[in-house]
């Protein structure tokens, strides 16, 4: 699988993609992939980041796990006096896959093994938080320390161009899946608004009556239907997030019956 770019303590930056290509039930598209996240000590054992990217996640939408991250992260090795790494904390390791599963399949009455996962950009991408946080402590060390360079790209202003589209619409061709299932407003802006929809969750509702419903979606002439649900960050309360959405997206949960499948 060809690298992205390249983490800072050196691990490629990979693509995440559908593993499982088999028939889906439902196709979940999601705006860019997370990272499995280190804290960093150095050598006087005082914390210089509390959480930082340092591999691309076992899986697409990964659900975490301590002893996972752990693996993948003493597998990477440090220059002498760097210092060393360990498991970010939980909040920082698989929650939008936890989330996913917990808030959004689960209550449908969907298995993973029945969805197929995509995102709009299918890699991990830097953040402000995480540049002001290597620019701090990271890029002054690394030519006495002999640290590895990374090349980790920052999030596109262009979240998915006319060749990411088509590559997305093939992949929810070749799902089966018969419904489209978004997370948050950038799906509607970068793939279904060129479809036909609008290109925020505000317009298909704020209130909890018409939250989660379906709506007709056609692509490369095949009828769908259109789920558009907030973004995991929203559902789970995860860091900034809107109460809001939250509360409306847990009515939902709340007002399906157990077990409701989505056929």
């Amino acid at each position: 699988m060809d690298r992205v770019g390249v983490f800072p303590f050196g691990q490629p930056i990979l693509p995440l993609v559908q593993r499982d290509r088999t028939k889906k039930r439902v196709f979940v598209l999601g705006v860019y992939a997370s990272a499995v996240h280190a804290r960093w000590f150095g050598e006087d054992g005082r914390q210089k980041i509390r959480a930082v990217a340092v591999a691309s996640e076992p899986e697409i939408f990964w659900r975490g796990g301590q002893d996972v991250a752990q693996e993948i992260i003493a597998a990477i090795r440090l220059p002498a006096g760097a210092g060393r790494l360990a498991p970010a904390g939980t909040q920082y390791n698989g929650p939008s896959g936890e989330a996913l599963d917990r808030l959004f399949l689960q209550p449908l009455g969907v298995s993973r093994e029945d969805a197929w996962l995509c995102d709009l950009v299918p890699h991990s991408c830097m953040n402000e938080g995480q540049a002001r946080a290597l620019q701090r402590e990271y890029d002054p060390l690394r030519a006495s320390l002999g640290l590895p360079p990374y090349c980790w790209p920052r999030l596109p202003g262009e979240l998915a161009d006319e060749g990411r589209r088509a590559e997305i619409a093939d992949e929810l061709l070749k799902s089966g899946a018969e419904i489209l299932i978004t997370l948050g407003d950038q799906p509607l802006r970068w793939f279904t608004k060129c479809y036909g929809t609008a290109d925020n969750l505000r317009a298909f509702g704020q209130t909890a009556p018409e939250y989660g419903r379906l709506h007709p979606i056609s692509i490369a002439g095949r009828k769908l239907d259109l789920l558009p649900l907030v973004h995991p960050r929203q559902a789970a309360r995860l860091g900034s997030h809107s109460a809001g959405w939250a509360g409306v997206h847990a009515e939902w949960i709340a007002s399906r019956p157990s077990g409701l499948c989505v056929a």
